[in-house]
């Protein structure tokens, strides 16, 4: 590994009548510069937050962006065939370790490179996505964390059906190419079918077609609905301006999305979802450990995220029994 960048540390005082105490290796450890590359499919806040959380992580941990860290950070702006490329052009590089953040970016770093250690962040299904085989024991020189937890959908629809009698309908746009976004429609659609609630697809392509998709479900929904899919959530201002316009209650899978003007979800912060592999990383690159023994993990601390200025803006009335809901109330009230 080419050295570069760090500062010397100072020499130790020798013992009495002896050398200094310091050794080859631990002078290389504290000289090392690490190369880390990451994909991420396409820029939006969820997964902004998640890259800025897991650099965080290893600043943290003294492996600091500039100093003696190389980051090279790769966009595939939403497009297959660049997200490919970009993952080509990392396997062919020398990295410490590689990161995927969203399923799309994931599956192509995967596939692509086998020397490096790859994490993966902000993948609903690795199993599903065939990221992993095991997530307790992945093996092989992969691992990282899902950004959903099993539960949230059905609690989201549970609250949705429990104090929003009205609601029969929801309308959910959807990009049918993103695995991760098909998952979570078949488990709002099962959490919904529950309550005697019908699901009611408006597909995409593309960003560009979101808020044409959303405009197509007015008058046949009674509330918009989003999964964790980086295609729509790249276009979720158009939902935004329908929703307030038209009055129609807004909810989606992640808090990015409700801080910007969904009126709830049930989730997590995705800056913290980053810490976590940022802490797998650490792991790896300062203590040795290998992707293959670390387990996938998923978010434990969820939540129920209301945004009281969204709710006005589509017609809702928050009852005292939708506050009561929310567990931490400082943090998950967006006033």
């Amino acid at each position: 590994m080419v050295v570069a960048g760090c500062a010397q540390k100072a020499e130790p005082t020798p013992a009495a009548g002896g050398a200094a105490s310091s050794t080859p290796a631990a002078s290389a450890a504290a000289s090392k510069t690490y190369k880390i590359a990451i994909s991420q499919i396409v820029e939006h806040p969820s997964l902004d937050a998640t890259r800025q959380g897991f650099l965080a992580a290893l600043k943290d941990a003294g492996i600091v962006e500039g100093t003696n860290l190389k980051v090279d950070f790769n966009n595939a702006q939403g497009d297959q065939p660049n997200n490919l490329s970009i993952a080509q052009k990392i396997a062919s590089a020398d990295n410490d370790l590689v990161l995927g953040i969203a399923t799309p970016s994931a599956q192509a770093v995967v596939q692509q490179v086998k020397k490096a250690p790859v994490l993966f962040a902000a993948v609903t299904d690795p199993l599903a996505a065939k990221i992993v085989t095991n997530v307790d024991k992945p093996g092989g020189n992969v691992s990282g964390a899902s950004d959903t937890n099993p539960m949230a959908i059905a609690q989201l629809m549970d609250f949705v059906a429990a104090n929003m009698p009205k609601i029969k309908t929801v309308g959910l746009v959807l990009n049918e190419g993103e695995p991760n976004a098909v998952i979570m429609a078949k488990n709002a659609e099962e959490s919904l079918s529950k309550h005697g609630i019908k699901l009611v697809k408006a597909p995409v392509t593309n960003t560009s077609e979101v808020k044409q998709a959303a405009q197509s479900l007015v008058g046949r929904v009674d509330a918009f609905l989003i999964t964790l899919d980086n295609t729509v959530v790249s276009g979720v201002d158009g939902i935004i301006q329908i929703a307030n316009d038209k009055k129609i209650p807004f909810f989606s899978s992640d808090r990015d999305t409700v801080e910007k003007g969904a009126f709830a979800t049930v989730g997590f912060k995705y800056y913290d979802h980053g810490y976590q592999v940022g802490q797998m990383a650490v792991d790896i690159l300062k203590n040795g450990k290998k992707p293959a023994d670390m387990k996938v993990t998923v978010p434990d601390k969820m939540d129920l995220i209301l945004n009281l200025k969204a709710a006005k803006a589509q017609g809702i009335e928050v009852t005292d029994a939708m506050k009561a809901a929310v567990k931490d109330k400082e943090k998950n009230i967006i006033q």
